[in-house]
């Protein structure tokens, strides 16, 4: 079980990872609470949970909640370094739902909907899996405990 913990929590010395978890990070935290919250002219629980029901993620409150809790959460633990590896792994199956459920069919270009900016996402989630969170991290910190 240590070696489990100790591959998780695993990063190298650089600050690479640390750009990229606090800008991806604030971006999915952020989308998080607009799913959760309706904070940041989100549609909160119900409306996104309507939403996702309209076109096919059943069932719509659950999918709202399940994404919304990922993106929220899991933008958090970027923004520590906590668990990264296993937060950015949550958070790009979550853009690899968002890409083929929602964006995929609308083309690549954000300015038709299309999937760029989630594509981008899953990019930055799948180096952070990677490479672990880097410098200035909770999980730099954890891993030297042990």
């Amino acid at each position: 079980m240590n070696s489990l913990i100790s591959t998780t929590l695993r990063t190298n010395d650089s600050w690479g990872p640390l750009v990229l978890r606090i800008v991806a990070g604030i971006i999915f935290a952020a989308h998080g609470a607009q799913k959760l919250f309706g904070w940041f002219g989100g549609h909160g629980l119900e409306g996104t949970g309507q939403w996702m029901a309209s076109i096919g993620l059943q069932p719509g409150y659950l999918m709202a909640l399940g994404a919304g809790s990922a993106e929220f959460f899991g933008g958090i633990a970027l923004i520590i370094g906590l668990l990264t590896r296993p937060a950015a792994v949550v958070l790009a199956f979550t853009m690899v739902v968002a890409i083929f459920a929602v964006h995929f069919e609308n083309g690549l270009f954000m300015s038709n909907n299309g999937y760029e900016f989630a594509l981008s996402l899953l990019a930055m989630s799948v180096a952070l899996a990677i490479t672990g969170a880097g410098n200035l991290s909770a999980d730099r910190t954890l891993a030297a405990k042990l």
